[in-house]
């Protein structure tokens, strides 16, 4: 299986008083989150799943890959590594699962699966943690292949 990690683009700060799921892209995040759909629209498989937060600002990253998503509560900022596992079937899915969310959610699975002694793991705005399970010599194991970031791109 493979499990493709999204952390949304810049977006605007919070402002006390106004709700955090209505908080929306920068210009500069829009930019980021455009870059970033480019590069993984040309390497993500035809049926993968795409599973976004229902903050604004997730939506909105998604929206930028042009592909079909839905919006999951389990994803939202509050959400645990339990609901995010459990909600992509980890890791006996069949299908490639692309996750747009949030910190710190997406460092935590990720620390968790790469078996990291720290709790989290630090994923900058705009960017993709892309990682496998696979069955080695009958050792199951969990690999990354690729960690890309918009500027870079």
């Amino acid at each position: 299986m493979d499990l493709v990690l999204w952390r949304y683009a810049e977006a605007h700060d919070w402002v006390p008083g106004c709700n955090d799921l209505e908080r929306s892209l920068t210009p500069r995040g829009e930019k980021q989150a455009a870059r970033m759909a480019s590069w993984l629209d040309r390497q993500l498989p035809e049926g993968a799943r795409v599973l976004v937060s229902p903050a604004r600002r997730t939506e909105q990253t998604a929206l930028a890959l042009g592909r079909k998503y839905k919006l999951r509560d389990e994803l939202a900022p509050d959400g645990s590594v339990a609901q995010l596992l459990e909600l992509v079937q980890w890791p006996q899915a069949k299908t490639t699962t692309l996750i747009v969310g949030h910190q710190p959610m997406l460092g935590q699975a990720i620390a968790q699966l790469l078996g990291m002694q720290a709790s989290d793991c630090a994923v900058r705005k705009g960017a993709v943690w892309w990682l496998r399970h696979r069955q080695r010599d009958g050792v199951a194991q969990t690999v990354l292949l690729t960690v890309q970031s918009p500027e870079v791109l």
